[in-house]
């Protein structure tokens, strides 16, 4: 479980990056955020991992504060949050298996690393996660061989060979074209539906939004100002997301949260 108590983050610079929220996110969910760019989507999933500190409030992680881990603390909670990027962050002159074998790294003795000498299980391990996003077919090739959407399918794969227990990802197809964009979408729900692993993604794409995550979470200027299912996504809601207008609500719609 995922717990923001009244959080907010607030930059040097004075620009609020989120402005008391307010969420609770359940194991196994799929969470898409939308917002326009700067609206705070992607301090508010970099917050989890404690990649950006946050400035008040209370973040808690399955039951752990994340603003009191240090060290080796940190770096453990950290092996069980993936973190996929729109960037994929692969080694393109490597072959797509030892990409994916690099998430055993902070595990590791560092002679082994230095010599990239990895057990067979990891290597079975790797193969595995491969298989899971069905890219297991370019295990041995180099990942500048590979299109967007397969080298971001192969970053997907790493975080798996984690064993995470949430997986963050930050517009991790606003560089695929629409049909990429859909299969990765559809790998994430589902790894989400197979593997129970919570996923909270930022994407622009409001329809892969409402095709594939079960719930979304809208911000504006660092505000929570929609949570609710993908099913009461209305262009009402939207404009509220988008154009900064009101979002109507009712006392006895319980399943719609709304931010005024």
């Amino acid at each position: 479980m995922i717990e923001f108590k009244d959080v907010s983050k607030t930059y040097p610079n004075g620009t609020k990056g989120l402005q008391h929220v307010n969420l609770t996110i359940d194991q196994g969910e799929f969470v898409a955020i939308i917002g326009l760019s700067g609206a705070g989507k992607s301090t508010l999933i970099r917050t989890i991992n404690r990649m950006i500190d946050i400035t008040d409030g209370q973040l808690i992680v399955d039951g752990t504060d994340v603003m009191t881990l240090k060290g080796n603390a940190l770096r453990k909670f950290r092996r069980h949050i993936g973190m996929i990027f729109q960037s994929f962050n692969l080694v393109s002159r490597s072959s797509v298996i030892n990409n994916v074998l690099t998430s055993n790294v902070p595990d590791m003795p560092w002679y082994k690393v230095l010599f990239g000498s990895y057990s067979k299980d990891q290597k079975m391990k790797a193969l595995e996660a491969l298989d899971k996003v069905n890219i297991l077919d370019k295990a041995y090739n180099r990942c500048d061989e590979l299109s967007g959407g397969q080298m971001q399918r192969v970053a997907l794969a790493r975080t798996l060979n984690q064993n995470p227990s949430i997986i963050l990802a930050d517009e991790p197809v606003a560089s695929l074209d629409p049909i990429m964009a859909d299969v990765v979408m559809s790998d994430f729900s589902r790894i989400n539906k197979e593997m129970n692993i919570t996923i909270l993604l930022n994407i622009h794409h409001v329809d892969l939004a409402l095709k594939y995550a079960t719930r979304v979470i809208g911000i504006r200027a660092g505000k929570v100002v929609y949570d609710g299912p993908t099913d009461k996504v209305t262009q009402e809601v939207l404009d509220a997301v988008y154009n900064g207008k009101p979002v109507p609500t009712t006392d006895n719609d319980p399943d719609k949260k709304v931010e005024k």
